[in-house]
């Protein structure tokens, strides 16, 4: 690709991205439960696609230090929407997986959050909105493997 295409691409990109996390966090913010963060219900909204999961795989996944995951596992435990789950083999290793008032707190969640970017994502047609999805996730795979 010509590099000063490359530029003017990169610079698109970081520009719409700040806009949309930025706009998508003050949104996600105003849905939230009273007591429970953005960073929080992130950690909980991960744990709905596992069945469990380790510290160190969040500070992974989320990219941030494992005393960052730490004290948010242990706020989330103190609420009761999640739990803690020693290794049957090996009891330095523990768990993380959702109660039961875990996964109703993602299900309200989603239930507030799907028709809110509903409201964003009805502005392209179907084509639009699965090339854009398609790319999108090529470029989360991407960013996965380096």
């Amino acid at each position: 690709m010509d590099q000063v295409l490359l530029h003017q691409i990169i610079e698109r990109y970081e520009q719409a991205n700040f806009v949309v996390n930025r706009r998508l966090n003050a949104l996600f913010r105003e849905q939230m439960p009273e007591g429970l963060t953005v960073d929080q219900f992130a950690v909980l909204r991960y744990l709905c696609t596992r069945e469990m999961c380790t510290s160190s795989e969040l500070a992974d996944i989320f990219c941030v230090g494992k005393s960052s995951i730490t004290a948010i596992v242990t706020r989330l435990t103190d609420k009761k929407l999640i739990k803690r789950l020693p290794d049957d083999k090996d009891r330095r290793v523990i768990y993380l997986a959702l109660t039961d008032e875990g996964v109703k707190m993602c299900e309200i969640m989603l239930e507030r959050l799907q028709p809110m970017l509903a409201n964003y994502l009805k502005h392209f047609d179907e084509q639009e909105a699965l090339n854009f999805i398609e790319t999108f996730e090529k470029l989360a795979k991407e960013m996965m493997q380096s």
